[in-house]
């Protein structure tokens, strides 16, 4: 048995979903079980038409998610497997929110949660056009049972086993189940955080012991750099599970940066694969990968922050740091990079978050300066740990671009250091040439 997941690029419209069906169809002799986000652009749309509900402006944006749906199921050339009925539920919610006046999280979820709904029916329907037995499910449903975390609920681990036990009555019919969404135990719809398609997936994958979790995206696997900045990365036929996590953590889009986890604890291979050009070998996610050279990859995350909060040597105390850090893990802010001198402590925050509260409050601890427009570079690989040395070799590569922030401690899996995000792209077109040789 496999887990076949397919992210909204590859399902956009009608064309790509038949291929996706094709791929999904030459698979068949494997047991498969597909997993699929909203239609390319969907969730967007929903966010978009929640906030507009709020203000009662809601109907031209829904109008334009039904419109692309129907089109797609027009051009499949069948009927509505209940797209429709899906849409009158989802006014009705808009209309409620436009009552209310206010959009919580909980309520955003809900509205989101239609598009991998819609998406499932329609998939599902047009493999039984075409001959495959299949039907839609969501994934709450079938055991995706979620803390009660809007806008990023986790998993529950009893439902591994709710998961196991549901899919143990689904015999002989390929499953095509909502990635992104499950339910907590009040029976309110949750989502799993954006591009959580893929952890669900894996946690399908490892509640039934599957041979292998496949990440269908619109890229040939893992680059050694973003193809966008470097014309001539190239892909890399292997990962390990740690070095994975970490790529997804410091920003590379392939993953979410959940997905590795279930399948650590099964020992699962996850592979991610190309819908556009499904004969590529992809990238296969190991436990450990033996042969490699030390660099896997160079990524690159821009609009960054960064914090410099002042002090005296004696204020820099054990107790001054932790109630830094107080302030940032009470406001919810999370720290990519972390580097203290005898004299300041530097932080970097994504730029996306508004920081003026954070600021504020640590200006009642210490003299802060805020510096916008950055970026973070980071080497993933085997056995990172650089010294000092190392260190400054890898600041001569770059000769003319000045680095303006490394963390202070070291890490086996990965380096990063900050720079002005007008000179990220040359510094990781330079860096790549250093380790990969182009």
């Amino acid at each position: 048995m496999i887990v076949m997941k397919f992210g909204g690029s590859s399902i956009a419209n009608a064309e790509r979903i038949q291929n996706v069906v094709n791929i999904i169809r030459l698979n068949m002799g494997r047991e498969p079980v597909v997993v699929v986000s909203a239609l390319g652009g969907i969730t967007d749309s929903l966010i978009k038409s929640a906030e507009l509900a709020v203000e009662g402006k809601e109907d031209e944006e829904i109008c334009r998610i039904e419109k692309k749906h129907l089109a797609v199921i027009s051009s499949l050339g069948m009927p509505d497997p209940g797209v429709k009925e899906d849409i009158r539920e989802l006014r009705t919610l808009m209309k409620d929110i436009a009552v209310i006046g206010k959009l919580t999280q909980k309520t955003l979820d809900r509205a989101v949660s239609f598009g991998e709904r819609m998406s499932s029916k329609i998939i599902a329907a047009y493999m039984q056009k075409i001959g495959i037995t299949a039907k839609a499910y969501n994934a709450y449903d079938i055991g995706m049972l979620t803390d009660s975390c809007f806008g990023g609920a986790d998993i529950l681990p009893r439902a591994y086993g709710l998961i196991a036990k549901a899919m143990e009555n689904i015999i002989g019919t390929v499953p095509v189940i909502t990635g992104y969404i499950g339910m907590d135990k009040n029976g309110d719809i949750t989502t799993l955080g954006r591009g959580g398609s893929d952890y669900t997936a894996s946690i399908i994958g490892a509640a039934l012991d599957a041979e292998e979790i496949q990440i269908w995206t619109d890229v040939d696997g893992i680059m050694t750099a973003d193809p966008k900045i470097v014309k001539s990365a190239k892909n890399i036929m292997e990962v390990s599970y740690d070095e994975a996590t970490e790529l997804a953590l410091l920003g590379a889009k392939v993953l979410h940066p959940k997905t590795i986890l279930p399948a650590i604890n099964k020992n699962i291979p996850v592979r991610i694969l190309n819908t556009f050009n499904p004969g590529h070998r992809g990238t296969v996610v190991l436990k450990d990968i033996k042969k490699r050279k030390r660099i896997a990859s160079i990524t690159c995350k821009k609009r960054m922050t960064v914090i410099n909060i002042y002090g005296t040597k004696m204020s820099l105390a054990r107790e001054f740091i932790d109630t830094v850090f107080s302030v940032i893990d009470g406001l919810g802010f999370s720290v990519d990079i972390i580097s203290a001198s005898d004299s300041s402590v530097s932080i970097t925050i994504d730029g996306d978050r508004d920081t003026n509260e954070l600021v504020q409050k640590l200006r009642e601890k210490a003299s802060v300066a805020v510096i916008e427009n950055r970026a973070k570079i980071s080497l993933v690989g085997k056995n990172m740990a650089f010294t000092p040395e190392q260190l400054g070799k890898l600041s001569s590569s770059l000769s003319d671009i000045r680095i303006e922030m490394a963390p202070s401690g070291t890490s086996d899996i990965s380096q990063s250091f900050v720079v002005e995000e007008k000179v990220a792209d040359e510094a990781v077109i330079k860096l790549h040439k250093k380790f990969f040789g182009r």
